[in-house]
């Protein structure tokens, strides 16, 4: 992922040079903010995501949730952060009177926690750079696949005995490696179109790939979705002509016949024209070339998946009770029945679910360009190593700041005080304690470009969790302090706001 910040060593973020200043018992305020620093008319981000799942999360549920085919922010602070700057008053939406840094976190809860890295099950490895991991619920599908397809052996090869249960589990694994193939295919097209893939997990009922950002094209939006189903259609292929010069009624013959069968189901499944799954994706692509919004597309595509999941929650019950899947009225009662229409709920479930998950993803995807690094800062000031907290939050109070930044003699950045520290700092102890002693080493990855925006803001801020970072100018001066809480808060409101409505 792109990777861009502050660099060198900045400066105060006072208008003259460090060296110009008055001494240190003199108010040193942050730097003036520009015309261009206005309010975020979005309501703003949240800690890496989903993405989404970012998202971001989100990242990444939502983190950068990811495109899944997938961490969502806890709240921060209670208080309503405020940037600080006098021409960003309101970047963060509060409507209460300004508050100063000394009172800014009185209901202050703990400080966000960041989303976890790629996991989710037994790491089985790393084709092409991308984790693959089996979710603990494969194991129940397999153990249900080998108990299901021993049955089917009995009757075909009933020679076999107490055996048929290995040929079974055999045949489970080879069905979810052929699932691993078609989920490579998906992860090979995005690496080609230079898309970061956040791993693989092979799960109940199939599999996901999780890529971090979307096409840029619907063309490639379209490829990416089809290489899925087009593998699978392959894999069929090849099963079916190995299985020529096998004897049917034979191990090799039923295993085979079973595989071809079961990529052609994988297939044709996922060429259903509804969200999530890869026909819908295609679908969405087509509505998004005619229209030229890819919003429009993603609205239309998830809409006829949740249809689609109303259609199998309904219609494969009646299927198999009809008999039109091979089975008779008799044969489909019972037992049967109830299994059909459990398996007939979780698949409209996931469906369901899923379309509904793009829909949000979507949303947030629309809005992330308004989150921007600059209008989401609090004002800083500089403070020396040997200043006091309560001298240090006057200055910050004076100059209408809400955060602070230890710097040396020569006015470089060396620390960011910690809000949540402050907040467990009593009044009467803040004239003996020192704020240096409340702050945090800044490290390369703290230091963040008043430029970034968007996806790439929340990209930086997920490869160095933290509470608060410092931004800088693209000169390297001290430009305020960014708190992963803001954001955290404003990437949630993104979520929530509706979609534009103009094209």
């Amino acid at each position: 992922m792109d990777v861009s910040g502050g660099s060198g060593q900045p400066r105060s973020g006072d208008d003259e040079p460090a060296e110009r200043h008055p001494g240190p018992g003199s108010p040193r305020p942050g730097p003036a903010p520009d015309d261009g620093h206005r309010p975020v008319t979005s309501d703003a981000p949240a800690g890496p995501a989903p993405d989404a799942d970012t998202a971001v999360a989100a990242e990444g549920e939502a983190g950068t949730e990811t495109e899944a085919h997938g961490d969502q922010g806890r709240p921060g602070p209670a208080e309503q952060p405020r940037t600080g700057h006098p021409h960003a008053a309101h970047a963060a939406h509060d409507s209460h009177p300004d508050r100063t840094l000394a009172h800014s976190g009185t209901r202050q809860g703990p400080p966000p926690r960041r989303p976890r890295e790629p996991g989710g099950g037994l790491l089985m490895g790393r084709p092409f750079g991308v984790p693959v991991y089996v979710a603990p619920s494969w194991f129940l599908v397999a153990a249900l696949i080998t108990w299901v397809f021993g049955g089917q052996l009995d009757r075909v090869l009933p020679e076999l005995g107490a055996a048929r249960y290995l040929v079974s589990l055999f045949f489970a694994v080879a069905f979810y490696a052929s699932v691993l193939v078609h989920e490579l295919a998906h992860t090979v097209a995005a690496l080609r179109f230079r898309l970061p893939v956040r791993r693989i997990q092979l799960q109940f009922f199939g599999g996901v790939s999780e890529i971090e950002k979307e096409a840029e094209t619907p063309g490639r939006e379209f490829v990416l979705a089809f290489v899925g189903p087009l593998l699978s259609l392959i894999l069929a292929g090849v099963f079916y002509l190995a299985l020529q010069p096998v004897e049917p009624a034979s191990v090799p013959g039923v295993l085979l016949a079973g595989l071809m069968i079961s990529n052609l189901i994988v297939a044709a499944f996922n060429l259903l024209p509804g969200l999530p799954l890869d026909g819908g994706r295609m679908l969405r692509a087509v509505v998004w070339k005619i229209s030229g919004r890819a919003m429009t597309g993603t609205v239309a595509a998830a809409w006829v998946g949740r249809a689609l999941a109303v259609s199998v929650l309904i219609g494969l019950p009646l299927l198999t009770q009809s008999g039109a899947l091979g089975t008779t009225a008799e044969d489909s009662v019972g037992m049967d029945t109830v299994t059909d229409a459990l398996l007939a709920a979780i698949l409209a479930a996931i469906i369901w679910t899923g379309a509904g998950n793009s829909l949000r993803m979507a949303r947030l995807r629309e809005h992330l360009p308004e989150l921007r690094a600059r209008t989401l800062t609090r004002r800083a000031v500089p403070v020396e190593t040997n200043t006091s907290l309560s001298e240090a939050l006057r200055r910050a109070n004076a100059a209408g700041a809400r955060a602070l930044v230890v710097v040396d003699g020569h006015g470089s950045p060396l620390s960011l005080v910690r809000e949540s520290a402050i907040v467990g700092v009593p009044e009467h102890r803040r004239p003996w304690v020192l704020a240096s002693e409340l702050a945090q080493d800044l490290t390369d990855g703290m230091r963040v470009s008043a430029e970034l925006a968007g996806e790439d803001l929340l990209d930086v801020l997920r490869a160095t969790p933290a509470t608060e970072y410092l931004v800088v100018e693209e000169t390297g001066e001290i430009y305020g302090v960014l708190s992963a809480a803001d954001v955290e808060r404003a990437f949630v409101k993104a979520m929530a706001r509706p979609p534009a409505t103009s094209s």
